[in-house]
């Protein structure tokens, strides 16, 4: 029989966290600790700690006595106005938690970062694609890079392992998010029926017609899990995307028939400044379609819509390392866009 494991996961409250959590859960061995600023409800197996993990004291005295953690999941993120602000920040909770936990975990076996395609330069512009993770580092500053550059240094001589996990842009069920690009869109397309307009692609031209790929919330906390405790994956990094690859010009389509909206050309325009007065309507639309009370900042994460519908360039990484190594789960991204809004619906989150 397994032992149980017991699992930090930092940034329990997020689209990936929130998910890697529920994946432990099910799988049934493990015992979950999720730290993040809000907290959140005990149960079960699964207890919740407020932490600010930039406050370092605080940082140590909330994890002094967690003193059995055998794998660390880290999934935080400090968002900032400029690219070159994001590194102290995020770096410091890093280590921040890793400072606390180490010490008074010594059954400590797995560090697990979450990352992204920022690592390649995806966030810059045009970048070599598909991208793979043996790819040469570009200029700096970039904080997924010095955050595993910390665990790399850290773990020489430590008894436990690294991994880097890479995703595309991850789709789940989840709010107040500042990078949930499903949510985005269920309530857009909602605001646009309530509104009698057709679901129009908001991004550039060049990205309606470029291609991209995502990942599937579940299918990364499987993949994050899977790396973090499969012995050949030790101090290695992956790409994780759903298997598929599309254009927004052939799934806009797709997503509006969900919304039964019909669909005109692409209008380019800034959802952060076309959507900014629609706080009332959405409330209005709470109480009309009796909705699970949220507010409008819960449900919108309109710069991160704007940043993603941008890229009028081809945003894809290869990931055959991962499955030569063995992972080979698999979803499919239409069905998954279409299984995140029936969620978000039967939850009364979006009409």
């Amino acid at each position: 029989m397994e032992m149980r494991k017991t699992a930090v996961v930092v940034g329990a409250r997020g689209v990936i966290g929130g998910n890697l959590v529920e994946h432990l859960v099910q799988s049934g061995d493990w015992d979950v600790i999720g730290l993040s600023r809000r907290g959140g409800e005990d149960h079960g197996v699964v207890r919740h700690r407020s932490v600010d993990l930039l406050d370092r004291e605080q940082t140590r005295e909330r994890l002094a006595d967690l003193d059995g953690v055998t794998h660390l999941f880290y999934a935080a993120y400090q968002d900032r106005p400029r690219w070159a602000e994001l590194v102290a920040p995020n770096l410091a909770m890093l280590t921040n938690v890793v400072d606390a936990i180490e010490p008074v975990s010594p059954g400590l076996q797995h560090i697990s970062l979450m990352q992204g395609y920022k690592v390649y330069g995806a966030h810059l512009g045009p970048f070599a694609t598909p991208a793979r993770e043996d790819d040469p580092p570009h200029m700096p500053p970039e904080f997924n890079v010095d955050q595993q550059a910390f665990l790399e240094a850290r773990q020489v001589g430590a008894g436990w392992t690294w991994s880097a996990i890479r995703p595309s842009v991850v789709a789940g069920v989840g709010l107040g998010n500042p990078m949930n690009l499903a949510m985005v869109i269920a309530v857009y397309a909602s605001i646009s029926k309530q509104l009698g307009v057709p679901l129009r692609f908001p991004g550039s031209p060049g990205a309606y017609h470029s291609l991209i790929e995502m990942t599937d919330a579940g299918l990364l906390a499987e993949a994050t899990v899977w790396a973090a405790t499969d012995p050949a994956s030790a101090n290695q990094a992956y790409n994780i995307t759903n298997g598929d690859l599309f254009r927004w010009s052939a799934m806009w389509p797709r997503i509006a028939a969900f919304f039964d909206l019909p669909v005109a050309p692409p209008l380019t325009m800034s959802l952060t400044e076309v959507m900014a007065d629609k706080a009332v309507l959405w409330e209005q639309m709470v109480r009309q379609h009796d909705l699970v009370p949220t507010t409008y900042e819960e449900v919108s994460s309109w710069a991160f819509g704007d940043f993603v519908f941008r890229w009028d360039y081809d945003v894809i990484a290869d990931t055959s390392k991962s499955r030569r190594a063995g992972f080979h789960a698999y979803v499919q991204t239409d069905a998954m866009f279409l299984s995140i809004f029936q969620q978000l619906r039967d939850a009364r989150l979006i009409p």
